[in-house]
């Protein structure tokens, strides 16, 4: 089970963030322009999964970016290797404090320009794959805390560049894939799949935060001060 568990963490934050007002608001844009083949609902459906895909691929190659770097810096490298389970526990902190808004973070968010989004999203199903892509470098401060505060250091633990970072991506698109389902199967309910999501974002963030602090409140309890 412990094996599984840095990929189900890896996934769940994912599907958090994708759930998150700022990372959601683009995913609903997303689906908005992937499914305007209404008619021919195998087309919508693609269009989801592709969308996800770029997702995943800009996350998986961020994320390789990011891991090397930090692996070619030997002293970086080796502080890291030494101390990783000392300095996680104040990152999973720090996460949970973001997602209990205790502290807002103060950041810009990098909004790709409309006119972009509009091409993409009305071309053909590359184009699906390119504007999940595109979003998925739109990183608000949410998304940006649970990428490099919680997926890197996670992955840097589990000595995984590409792997965590995919799933985290496949994570954020599952509701882009969830609403191209039905979209082609009835957009009547995409309204209350909609207002159901944001209620459950807000259960879901703060007992992901409360989880979080308890997490790693046991890090630094266990690493730094050797109490349990």
């Amino acid at each position: 089970m412990e094996s599984f568990l840095p990929i189900l963490t890896a996934l769940w934050l994912g599907i958090l963030c994708s759930i998150s007002p700022c990372p959601l608001a683009t995913n609903i844009a997303a689906i908005s322009y992937v499914s305007y083949r209404v008619a021919n609902q195998r087309m919508v459906v693609l269009s989801g999964v592709l969308y996800t895909l770029g997702r995943s691929a800009v996350y998986a190659v961020l994320g390789f970016l990011t891991l090397k770097t930090l692996v070619n810096m030997p002293l970086l490298s080796n502080i890291l290797q030494q101390y990783i389970n000392k300095v996680i526990g104040f990152f999973l902190i720090a996460i949970g404090l973001v997602l209990l808004d205790i502290w807002s973070l103060r950041l810009s968010g990098i909004s790709p320009p409309e006119s972009l989004q509009k091409r993409l999203g009305s071309g053909g199903l590359i184009h699906s794959f390119l504007l999940g892509g595109l979003f998925a470098l739109a990183l608000c401060p949410v998304s940006a805390a649970m990428f490099f505060g919680g997926l890197i250091p996670l992955s840097i633990r589990a000595e995984s560049m590409i792997g965590l970072p995919l799933i985290f991506g496949i994570g954020t698109g599952m509701p882009v894939m969830a609403f191209a389902l039905i979209v082609a199967t009835g957009a009547r309910y995409l309204d209350k799949v909609y207002k159901h999501m944001t209620r459950i974002e807000l259960f879901a963030r703060r007992g992901t935060g409360i989880v979080f602090i308890l997490v790693g409140s046991y890090y630094i309890l266990a690493y730094n001060f050797g109490l349990i």
